[in-house]
């Protein structure tokens, strides 16, 4: 027998949907506090993050503690115009874009990994850490398995820059 789409049935699989995504982004993690005193050598950081997302706000708060300059934060209508424009694949997306100095970071990246990138200063366009992986910085819940950071730009797109 078929169930019919009702709009009380609509609301609550919305709302269950929803539910589970800000659990995902409350707390922080436990990488977020070990890098906390790790320290990323830039001048200029502004993140763009998506509208209405809570993990997004942690990770602006998580860099803050690690930035050596200032955090500029922006919500921008179409966050994946941004992504676009910055040269982000499909594939190594996530809900915000940091950009620092001359390079894209995706993702809840680690400070130290942010750190690496500004100090080794590669010829690649950014790194992206895709998805929104639990225990990562600005994200709850509990790391299971290492963090893989991708660089992306030029010949070196789709390549592990490091895995945390």
């Amino acid at each position: 027998m078929a169930r019919h789409r009702t709009r009380r049935r609509f609301l609550r699989a919305g709302a269950t949907v929803g539910l589970i995504g800000v659990t995902g982004c409350l707390g922080i993690s436990d990488t977020a506090q070990q890098d906390a005193d790790v320290a990323i050598p830039a001048a200029n950081a502004r993140q763009y993050s998506a509208p209405g997302c809570g993990c997004c706000g942690n990770y602006a708060e998580y860099l803050r503690g690690a930035l050596d300059g200032e955090l500029a934060e922006t919500v921008p209508e179409d966050v994946d115009a941004v992504k676009r424009e910055h040269g982000i694949p499909d594939r190594l997306r996530s809900c915000h874009t940091l950009v620092v100095d001359e390079y894209v970071v995706e993702g809840h990246v680690p400070a130290e990994t942010i750190a690496t990138l500004i100090e080794e200063r590669p010829s690649i366009d950014g790194i992206a850490l895709p998805g929104m992986p639990a225990g990562s910085p600005g994200m709850g819940g509990e790391k299971s398995e290492p963090f893989v950071v991708y660089a992306f730009g030029g010949d070196r797109t789709g390549e592990v820059f490091e895995t945390v």
